[in-house]
């Protein structure tokens, strides 16, 4: 399925609607949904030629992409990889999928790719964006064997153990664990590796855990230099880690050929441009 090409970035200033434009206002509904500032899913959104983002996200989006050099790259190649992932995990006979930090909706989603391969394919989206999570419970709320549910992967457990997920996910059989663009979200305080373990070490044999995000090993003083600038602006903050850190969250894991590379790089099925560096991609599979 083609991607979409990047976005027209005139007019980022757009206002952002308020908090509570068309949004229900019932007890227990959040109150606070991101729209004062910009929100990552929103950020992304934009990013891959999206419509669910607003004026905030537009301009973080517009300066990230004016500031780094190879930004207009990382969403596609983000995007691409997670396509080729799932394929390869639907040919190895996968055919439950767990997507953590799902983001918005697009072209080519999990459930799509699943659903043409096998239409009893199971899938769970998980976000703690409620937005996100509204979205994509919106269009998939008529699809056999498709939820989405809020949860914060900062707390494994209640994600595995949420009714949501025990009713459609059956992890005695192999599951696919998508970490795409996930991990750097979370703040070393927030322990990514125990985060990684838990749901590494939840995999049935067969099952895959499969992981793209920002890489440490190339960044010059420049990109560290806009990276700080645009998280103290803007609030978002993004972590890159070493290859030996994601190494490290394969352990116990058969890493699928061809290891962990650049994300591009990873089983390429057409012709790609040079890749950006920045993100590591790999897949391991539970022996």
């Amino acid at each position: 399925m083609p991607d979409r090409d990047p976005p027209d970035l005139g007019n980022p200033t757009d206002p952002a609607p308020s908090a509570d434009a068309g949004m229900p206002t019932d007890a227990g509904q959040p109150t606070d949904l991101g729209f004062s500032g910009p929100a990552s899913a929103r950020v992304y959104d934009y990013s891959l030629g999206g419509k669910d983002n607003y004026g905030a996200d537009r301009q973080a989006a517009s300066e990230a992409l004016g500031m780094h050099r190879v930004a207009h790259l990382l969403p596609r190649e983000n995007r691409k990889f997670m396509r080729r992932a799932v394929r390869h995990l639907l040919d190895a006979g996968v055919r439950q999928f767990i997507d953590l930090g799902c983001g918005l909706p697009g072209k080519g989603n999990v459930h799509d790719l699943a659903h043409a391969a096998d239409p009893d394919a199971r899938v769970v989206y998980v976000d703690s964006d409620p937005v996100a999570v509204v979205h994509y419970q919106s269009l998939v709320h008529t699809v056999k064997g498709v939820a989405a549910v809020n949860g914060d992967a900062r707390r494994p457990a209640e994600i595995l153990e949420s009714p949501e997920v025990t009713a459609l996910i059956d992890f005695d059989l192999p599951v696919g664990v998508l970490m795409i663009s996930m991990l750097d979200w979370i703040q070393d305080e927030d322990d990514p590796d125990a985060v990684v373990a838990a749901f590494r070490d939840a995999l049935a044999p067969g099952g895959h855990l499969v992981i793209c995000d920002f890489l440490s090993d190339h960044l010059t003083e420049a990109d560290w230099a806009a990276h700080h600038d645009l998280t103290e602006r803007y609030g978002i903050p993004l972590t890159f880690r070493s290859s030996q850190r994601f190494a490290g969250w394969f352990e116990g894991l058969d890493l699928v050929d061809p290891g962990l590379v650049p994300a591009p790089e990873w089983r390429p099925d057409r012709p790609y441009d040079p890749p950006s560096g920045w993100l590591m991609a790999g897949v391991g599979r539970k022996p």
